[in-house]
């Protein structure tokens, strides 16, 4: 086959040691081998990658950024404890006054209404940078360091004022108790719980910028969304949008007596304040929605399952909480807030900035069962209608955002993935649902299930979202079969040159008639006009043959693959792969025709990642970050019962007369 596969056979062939193969459960196939993404290994030796030049390129920041950027750390933080120390020594007044001008603009106590301001400036800058930041890796590859990619300032500026948001409700509150659930730092200072907890949650994504940059010194430049210290810094910033809820909701009722239901002046502005909580859920809805990213521009680099079931944990929580705690229409008003933002925020980054665009997930069939099932009795039972509409929103609500699917993404669901679609999207949408009743009900006044019941909805939840996370990361990977590709030429676009393919798989039947995809995927090339990113659905043309529908760039910087996913199976075999001297790899060149063995994609799309490791470790890393991610859960778990020990009965009610109801 040549000196290009003798190359392939070195960097993708692992010798049998350093693969460690899972028997399926069933209905194992002889000509496959089933991997579990923290199981697969590939020695350093086969990939010619020595440690130091990983460290230097494909791994960790250059030191000097790392120390700026600590520097940088460093000062913010003096200077916010400096502000703390002159607001609360009074020596300065502006603070207070400015708080007070945001409180009377939105029916609230200032320490509550002046960080939530901040925080809607901040999360949408921080948003733009990471819709940005993803869409320059896509287009133009790994970056020369954090500092050298304008998307990372966004991102940021972002999390840091994320941080102070939470930390200025903390530092304003003077001589008084802000909110029956405030919680005492010394013997005169009382701070909000909900500030807390979204200081809290820009914490933890704070520390995910630090510990990212460990973790590509061990383990290499991990180019995809779903590295696990990547879900630190997102995730931190998605479950942010719980803390900012319950400090409004804390403001809110410190502002009413000890009688029935909210004080009566808290709704001098009806419709605006109701706009600005059903708001508020449609950022829950964008927070929860951002681990779906690689799916919104074509470039998954896991099974297509995931994307109905992540669609139905963020809509199934967001969308039941909305409805049970704003009232008629909050839930279709989250989801048409979230789409502007998730629309206004791609045409920045793809027509102005001029990098790849991305579509989103519109919730529209999501909203309209839970808007539905609100309208029976149901919605007095807020655990019930929280799972029965979680129920709905994995089952009909996934069919009706297969429409959209179907119209708008470039990998449709196709007909023979719904079974195990469902296998994912139940589970996880009645337990999502639960604890999206659940925090309804936590914030009602309406009681406080017992601890063992609350204990029980989250635990069911974790385990439900690691058993189909688990379920989906574990694909399989056909041994001893080939693509022959034969390439024309096309005129060149952007001065690249530019081919079509026909594809021949062996055996012929590896694919059956209704694969996820057989696709071209050609990315990080660059170009003014293909802007770094093209995808190309092969069109099947006899048993096990297929032909491109547009040219694909072959030269530059590109890193043009043939992948296929199918059921379980997600393989992929390189067409053309840019040289990389950083990483020690060498051009896969794209010959007129050649036949080259596929292996598992990971190696292909993640070149710059670093497998001379034992598989335990990168377990163990994993585990260190998905304790910070339970403990997070937990902080906010707890703020939410917390602050629901004190909330008056009937405080989701949406309308308020000029007399307070009497509680007896």
């Amino acid at each position: 086959m040549g000196l290009h596969n003798q190359y392939l056979g070195l960097l993708f062939e692992a010798p049998k040691h350093s693969h460690r193969f899972v028997e399926t459960l069933a209905f194992r196939r002889p000509d496959v081998h089933t991997f579990n993404m923290f199981e697969l290994s590939v020695t350093a030796s086969n990939l010619n990658v020595t440690t130091d030049v990983l460290a230097a390129a494909g791994g960790g920041a250059a030191l000097d950024q790392v120390f700026g950027m600590s520097a940088a750390a460093g000062v913010i933080s003096l200077g916010l404890l400096y502000l703390a120390f002159m607001h609360r020594t009074r020596r300065i007044t502006w603070l207070g006054r400015l708080a007070g001008y945001a409180g009377s603009k939105t029916n609230l106590p200032g320490w509550a209404a002046l960080p939530l301001v901040l925080f809607i400036s901040t999360i949408l800058t921080a948003f733009l940078g990471f819709i940005w930041d993803v869409s320059l890796h896509i287009g133009k590859g790994r970056d020369e360091g954090p500092l050298a990619n304008p998307a990372h300032y966004f991102i940021l500026v972002g999390l840091f004022f994320l941080f102070i948001a939470g930390a200025l409700a903390m530092i304003l509150p003077l001589d008084e108790k802000p909110g029956r659930a405030a919680i005492k730092l010394t013997r005169t200072w009382y701070v909000p719980t909900g500030g807390v907890l979204i200081m809290g949650a820009g914490l933890y994504a704070l520390i995910g910028f630090p510990l990212d940059d460990i973790w590509h010194r061990i383990f290499g430049q991990d180019v995809t969304l779903w590295g696990p210290t990547h879900l630190m810094l997102i995730g931190g910033a998605g479950m942010s949008l719980v803390g900012v809820i319950l400090l409004e909701h804390e403001g809110r009722i410190s502002m009413g007596s000890d009688a029935e239901g909210p004080d009566p002046r808290w709704s001098q502005s009806p419709i605006l304040t109701w706009m600005i909580r059903a708001s508020a859920f449609g950022g829950l809805l964008i927070g929860l929605s951002v681990f779906q990213i690689e799916y919104d521009f074509g470039i998954e680099q896991f099974q297509l399952i995931f994307q109905p079931m992540l669609i139905a944990g963020a809509g199934a929580f967001a969308l039941v909480a909305a409805r049970s705690m704003v009232g008629p229409g909050a839930a279709l008003f989250a989801a048409a807030f979230a789409a502007v933002v998730r629309e206004i925020t791609a045409l920045i980054v793809g027509p102005v900035f001029g990098d790849p665009h991305n579509v989103f997930a519109l919730y529209l069939g999501a909203a309209l069962v839970v808007e539905a099932l609100a309208l029976t009795p149901l919605i007095k039972r807020r655990l019930l209608f929280g799972a029965v509409a979680g129920l709905g929103v994995g089952t009909l609500g996934i069919w009706g955002e297969s429409l959209w699917i179907d119209a708008v993404y470039l990998f449709p669901w196709t007909s023979s993935m719904w079974v195990d679609t469902l296998w994912m999207t139940i589970p996880v949408g009645v337990t999502t649902g639960l604890c999206g009743g659940l925090f309804a009900q936590l914030l009602s006044g309406d009681g406080i299930p017992g601890p063992a019941v609350r204990r029980s909805v989250v635990l069911a939840m974790i385990l439900a979202l690691f058993g189909t996370v688990w379920n989906g990361l574990t694909f399989d990977v056909p041994t001893d079969a080939t693509a022959s590709v034969r390439l024309t030429d096309a005129e060149s676009v952007d001065g690249f040159r530019m081919v079509n393919a026909e594809v021949k798989l062996d055996p012929a039947d590896l694919v059956s008639d209704d694969p996820e995809w057989v696709s071209i995927l050609a990315w990080q090339g660059g170009g003014e006009t293909l802007r770094g990113l093209v995808v190309d659905s092969l069109e099947r043309t006899g048993a096990g043959t297929y032909r491109s529908t547009q040219p694909v760039p072959v030269d530059g910087k590109w890193k043009t693959v043939l992948r296929i996913h199918d059921g379980r199976t997600l393989t992929a075999a390189p067409i053309y792969l840019a040289g990389d001297e950083a990483i020690g790899a060498p051009e896969v060149s794209a010959d007129p025709s050649f036949t080259r063995d596929l292996v598992s994609e990971i190696t292909l799309l993640q070149r710059e990642r670093n497998f001379d490791h034992p598989t335990w470790l990168f377990a163990a890393a994993s585990v260190i970050v998905l304790v910070c991610t339970l403990l997070l859960v937990w902080a906010l778990a707890w703020g939410a019962v917390r602050i629901s020990s004190v909330t008056p009965r009937n405080s989701l009610r949406n309308t308020c007369s000029s007399e307070v109801p009497s509680r007896t």
